[in-house]
């Protein structure tokens, strides 16, 4: 098995956040705030949920004042949204290390590896999947999900040139999809099951990539 321990789904902050927002801080120790921040309220959204989950207590948990919470964020929703496309762009920096070992892998190396990187990080982030079901409109910018689809899509052309561009990015969106369709059943199920989880749906991409990435 592969073990990476170094994101995909690439999700921008859509560009209204920045009218939400009523100060960016422009000093590394501003930064460095509103990482705590961020880092406070996954806390919290991990372990209530995130209709529970309020700014009183992720203020608390930051060790900040309410009022200072709002200086960053003047609502859940805009704290939500900072957290997903920071969850994207580290998910993207994962599996980009595919991009240097898909020759080298085979079609199950690779399958494990893209799956593994899922799982690692669902583990890692607790967060993430109360995230994806916040009941809030969040539209990933469309050329960033592009962008990673098309990552995807020449490494998979690596392992078969003879994958046309269109077929390769066909191939890439399917697998995504399908790797997608791990995270609530994982979030939902004991130890046990996950691990049955994982290896089943390691079994589906393998397959269906051994399949389509055959010279």
């Amino acid at each position: 098995m592969i073990l990476i321990f170094f994101y995909v789904y690439n999700m921008s902050v859509p560009s209204d956040l920045s009218k939400t927002k009523r100060r960016v801080p422009q000093q590394e120790r501003g930064e460095r705030r509103v990482a705590e921040v961020l880092h406070a309220a996954a806390g919290v959204i991990a372990e209530c949920g995130y209709e529970a989950a309020t700014m009183t207590q992720i203020a608390e948990r930051a060790g900040a004042s309410i009022g200072a919470l709002y200086q960053y964020f003047p609502n859940k929703e805009a704290i939500v949204r900072a957290l997903r496309a920071h969850y994207g762009n580290e998910m993207e920096a994962r599996w980009a290390v595919l991009d240097s070992t898909a020759e080298q892998l085979t079609v199950k190396q690779m399958a494990d590896c893209i799956i593994d990187v899922m799982v690692q990080f669902m583990e890692d982030h607790p967060a993430y999947i109360p995230l994806l079901s916040a009941p809030m409109q969040f539209k990933r910018d469309e050329e960033a999900r592009n962008r990673l689809r098309q990552r995807f899509a020449d490494f998979f052309r690596k392992r078969n040139p003879n994958l046309s561009k269109d077929a390769a990015f066909r191939v890439a969106n399917v697998t995504l999809q399908v790797v997608k369709g791990l995270n609530p059943l994982y979030a939902d199920a004991k130890a046990k099951e996950q691990q049955e989880l994982v290896r089943e749906f390691k079994l589906v991409v393998a397959a269906y990539l051994d399949s389509r990435l055959k010279s």
